[in-house]
């Protein structure tokens, strides 16, 4: 377990496991071992893709909801976010198309594709992702397409990759990242790797990357992707059964908050909380709470400014031992939402949600 040797046989074998798992599982046919790169995690490749494309200054498009850690990733390469905030529509998010290309302006040099969506749950179609790809292209923004929960879709959907569209144009503007951190739950052993048929900008990039690998880490990811794939269906499987359950249960019994369609894919559901955050006088107690002094956000790098939705995650977890998540973070739409996680043992899943029924009723 000591130091590496990055240039020896072993990690050949394991780039090339990488490449075979994409291929047979996803599709993927343009990944070769001369253009990807190994990296510590999806943030650190996202961190030297921006260095490497968004000078500081910048703007960088991301479709919010989004996952709360990529302003983290903005803050950190000084760039800043512009939001395109998606339509809620028969319990459905959908990208505004017209807002989203208003918001490509010559100074907007990136943006963020979250595939599956975290938070929201969308799995962008072949359709979606070409017309984000034509846009990007007309308006030279590259398009850095996070991944990560490639793996969890739900029945009756279908992951796409952004590497397998037809239009090469399209793909060569393009860096793809993602990991098996997610898939298999190994981010305590942190590794990713990241991909671009387009030579310069893979260079660009691996210029900005700095792999800090670990040998553990290594050896977790090659026995997963040797002999994990039959207890990942499985696992696809059982949490697809989970959204099921959580899905109606949540409508059947926790009537103040409102789930949408069960999601296309993530282990995550995005829930509207606001009649919860209105009966426990979330805004008054956010506003009591900015009045104190507040640290630093790791989102914004700014002073922290407790949301209502903050207020919503302790009270959930004060009274129903549950944690979830503040929606606040994600960005615009966010504002009165609640992201839970779902991947859990089915009777672990089930407590929680009694918890958190019993906790509304009483408080009702």
């Amino acid at each position: 377990w000591g130091y590496l040797d990055e240039d020896g046989p072993g990690l050949e074998a394991f780039r090339q496991s990488i490449i075979d798992w994409n291929h047979r599982r996803h599709g993927i046919t343009v990944m070769r071992p001369d253009n990807m790169g190994l990296s510590t995690g999806v943030h650190t490749s996202i961190a030297a893709a921006l260095r490497a494309v968004a000078p500081p200054g910048s703007k960088v498009l991301m479709t919010t909801p989004m996952y709360s850690d990529f302003y983290a990733d903005l803050v950190f390469t000084g760039t800043h976010p512009t939001e395109s905030q998606m339509i809620y529509a028969d319990g459905k998010y959908q990208i505004d198309w017209d807002d989203l290309e208003a918001r490509m302006t010559p100074d907007t040099k990136a943006i963020i594709l979250c595939n599956p969506q975290n938070p929201t749950g969308n799995v962008w179609t072949k359709a979606e992702l070409t017309r984000i790809g034509e846009l990007c292209l007309k308006h030279k923004i590259v398009v850095l397409s996070d991944e990560i929960h490639a793996d969890f879709v739900t029945k009756g959907h279908k992951f796409t990759a952004f590497s397998t569209l037809e239009s090469k144009e399209i793909v060569a503007n393009s860096i793809t990242l993602s990991s098996a951190n997610k898939s298999f739950s190994l981010p305590g052993l942190p590794l990713a790797w990241f991909f671009s048929t387009n030579p310069d900008l893979f260079q660009r990039m691996a210029a900005q990357d700095r792999p800090d690998m670990n040998v553990m880490g290594i050896a977790a990811h090659q026995a997963v992707y040797s002999g994990g794939e039959e207890w990942l269906n499985q696992c696809v499987d059982y949490i697809d059964a989970n959204h099921d359950l959580a899905n109606h249960y949540i409508k059947t019994n926790i009537p103040m908050l409102k789930a949408g369609r069960k999601p296309e894919g993530t282990y995550l559901v995005w829930l509207d909380a606001a009649q919860v955050s209105e009966k426990i006088g979330a805004q008054r107690l956010a506003d009591t709470e900015n009045q104190k002094p507040q640290p630093i956000s790791r989102w914004t790098g700014k002073t922290n400014v407790v949301a209502p939705t903050d207020i919503v995650s302790h009270w959930f977890a004060k009274n129903a031992f549950v944690k979830i998540n503040p929606g606040a973070n994600y960005g615009k739409g966010g504002a009165n939402c609640m992201r839970m996680n779902i991947a859990t043992a089915r009777p672990t899943l089930k407590a929680a949600l009694d918890s958190m029924a019993a906790a509304l009723k009483r408080f009702a």
